[in-house]
């Protein structure tokens, strides 16, 4: 059974909630409040004001009379109608206050989540959350709580009035009462059900268009998918949706329609009991005319009260499940007190490093995910006892077979993660104790396949560097081997590169995430496999670009083609979230290890040609670095060190 199947009851405390977080609009809900009130006494005065005239045109008064009583309730209706764009105007900015401070709430919470959270919530779940919940949790103020605090005062107004002109009238307009009352717990609750429902299996398609709609999940459904399957599984859900909405507006059309059927009942009897009495000389004409109109101020209030509750409970639902999310604590919390980095060059100390990832209960939701029970799994170790030290400056390669553990200790050094045990340090102090904009400012890495946003190359450049000036962003740019590419663009730097920066090739898209990293000046790079998907076409631009970036920096580097990292200051292997061995390319050949075998292996399976050139090519830039220990030989040491990039479309 899926989440969205589960009927579920509201959360206890989800109203204090509510009006905790309302806090900052309190002075606006006050003065709303007051102009409601105001709007129902003039909404109960304008009967009286009738039966006055019906009163005086049987007694035969003066026309004078009559009409300054008409002028009278023209006047009300005048400054009724500005007290109600009054109230409007309080709720919109209310409501609209409303939405800013949950999204903005929500969206500063996300931000501070796991990675691990990103990499099993669906995206359009979580945007679900930030669009139709937000707004359906507003409507709880721009439209439930006026219709609510307006209904209610002009329901005991109404009903003080009619007691005060006939008790018996009155008592006898609310023999039907039970009949308003009865059904609406009821009603309320399935509503919020289906509503609940309703919210999940529209997350669950905007996740499906948030997904088969990008550049990638488009590919993917046209190379390997069933247009017809996508299609029905889009209508399945679509048609629930339609389902549901044709099951709530009957079943609030039937509720609404026997509320009004009992108030035109109640009405007659109104004007009969009424009319009885005035006949008898009881009750004035004018009264029961009077009579007559405040009852549809009484049931009208009755009939709206009686849906306002569904109304209520669809937007404690919408509130229910933004705090399901503000709620889900994150892992990784910046320390009261954290520290600056201190200045100068930045070492990299791993000390007996265990690591385990967290299972899915911890970092995530089951409606996030679209499942019925959180897998529980994880928390087993994938990294045991890892030490090593990376001193400023130095390159440090990490290889080993796929699932060693190489990305998860890469991870662990910008603080994606925080390690179980042991400590991660740089230049002595642990990355926990950092303040995050530290840790920013001293990490940067180049993943496998460098992200970019649907956003300008100024705007994707600067994202690290927001202050970088137009010059810096060009050397950056020169520095990457791009600036001939974005001169010739006809918007230059403000040209969109498309979503993920697919309007770009894989090597123009890496060597714009190493200007970014270039602008952010990081005295610690990471490279996670940055070359792994990329041809050797546009290796020499890839690798001049590289060595810009990793000159006078401390490198990590996560490599496949074990001969381009032969020239690193230091290699370790990894197998099984541990280091089994640990040397240079020279000393790592002689011990005929596993790196020994990886390396024989490599070469064997048919990398022998693309690595026997970077073979030759590294013995010589080794031999020229350790000969002369010019900047020359580092940074041939550097392009020999970083792997290859594939063909670009410059």
């Amino acid at each position: 059974m899926r989440a969205a199947d589960t009927p579920k009851a509201l959360r206890a405390g989800t109203l204090r909630r509510v009006w905790a977080f309302s806090g900052r609009h309190r002075g606006r809900l006050a003065a709303f409040l007051g102009l409601t009130v105001l709007g129902a006494v003039l909404t109960v005065s304008t009967p009286l004001l009738a039966g006055r005239v019906v009163d005086e045109i049987v007694a035969g008064s003066s026309a004078s009379t009559v009409v300054w009583l008409a002028v009278a309730i023209a006047a009300l209706a005048v400054v009724a109608a500005g007290l109600g764009l009054a109230e409007r105007w309080q709720s919109a900015r209310i409501g609209e206050g409303l939405i800013h401070d949950l999204r903005r709430a929500v969206y500063e919470h996300v931000q501070r989540m796991p990675v691990a959270f990103f990499t099993r919530t669906r995206t359009g779940a979580l945007v679900s959350r930030l669009n139709n919940d937000v707004l359906g949790a507003q409507r709880a103020f721009t439209s439930t709580l006026a219709g609510l605090v307006t209904n209610v005062i002009q329901l005991l107004l109404s009903l003080g009035v009619m007691l005060t002109l006939s008790w018996q009238v009155t008592a006898l307009a609310l023999v039907l009462l039970p009949v308003f009352v009865l059904p609406t717990r009821r009603m309320g609750r399935r509503m919020a059900e289906l509503q609940r429902e309703s919210a999940d299996l529209t997350s669950a398609m905007h996740t499906q268009m948030t997904e088969r709609f990008s550049a990638p999940g488009a590919t993917l459904v046209k190379l390997f998918g069933d247009p017809g399957a996508e299609a029905g599984e889009f209508g399945a859900r679509a048609g629930r949706v339609r389902d549901i909405g044709v099951r709530t507006a009957m079943a609030t059309r039937w509720f609404m329609t026997g509320l009004q059927l009992v108030s035109a009942l109640a009405q007659a009897l109104v004007y009969g009991l009424g009319g009885y009495l005035a006949l008898r000389g009881e009750l004035a004409p004018g009264t029961v005319v009077a009579l007559a109109l405040l009852l549809t101020r009484l049931y009208t209030p009755l009939t709206a009260l009686a849906n306002a509750r569904v109304d209520m409970m669809t937007a404690l639902v919408s509130f229910e499940r933004v705090f399901e999310v503000l709620d889900l604590k994150p892992m990784i919390e910046e320390r009261p007190g954290a520290r600056a980095l201190p200045a100068g060059p930045v070492s990299v100390e791993f000390e007996d490093v265990r690591f385990g990832y967290p299972s899915a209960d911890k970092v995530s939701l089951a409606s996030l995910e679209e499942v019925a029970v959180l897998d529980r799994r994880g928390g087993t170790e994938v990294l045991h006892g890892i030490s090593f030290t990376a001193e400023p400056g130095q390159l440090v390669a990490l290889v080993g077979s796929s699932g060693a553990g190489k990305s998860t200790i890469a991870s662990l050094v910008p603080r994606l993660y925080d390690v179980e045990s042991g400590a991660v340090r740089l230049s002595g102090v642990d990355v926990r104790e950092l303040s995050f904009a530290a840790l920013r400012g001293a990490v940067g890495v180049v993943t496998q396949d460098g992200h970019l946003f649907h956003d300008t190359i100024r705007a994707n450049l600067a994202y690290g560097a927001p202050s970088a000036t137009e010059a810096e962003l060009w050397n950056a740019l020169d520095a990457a081997r791009l600036r001939a590419l974005v001169a010739s663009l006809p918007d230059g730097l403000d040209t969109v590169v498309g979503e993920r920066g697919y309007r770009l090739s894989g090597g123009e898209r890496q060597r714009l995430t190493i200007a970014r990293l270039l602008l952010a000046q990081p005295k610690v790079v990471v490279l996670d496999e940055a070359t792994a998907h990329l041809d050797s076409s546009s290796e020499v631009a890839v690798q001049e670009a590289l060595t810009s970036a990793l000159r006078g920096r401390t490198a990590i580097v996560i490599a496949h083609r074990l001969s381009t990292v032969r020239a690193a200051d230091k290699i370790l292997v990894v197998e099984d979230g541990r280091i089994v061995e640990q040397g240079t390319h020279t000393d790592l050949l002689a011990a005929d290890g596993r790196y020994a075998e990886l390396h024989r292996t490599q070469f064997a399976t048919g990398d022998a040609t693309g690595d026997a050139t970077a073979d030759t090519t590294g013995d010589t830039a080794g031999d020229t670095a350790g000969d002369s220990g010019d900047s020359a030989g580092r940074d041939a040491r550097v392009r020999n060190s970083v792997g290859v990039m594939p063909r670009s479309r410059l």
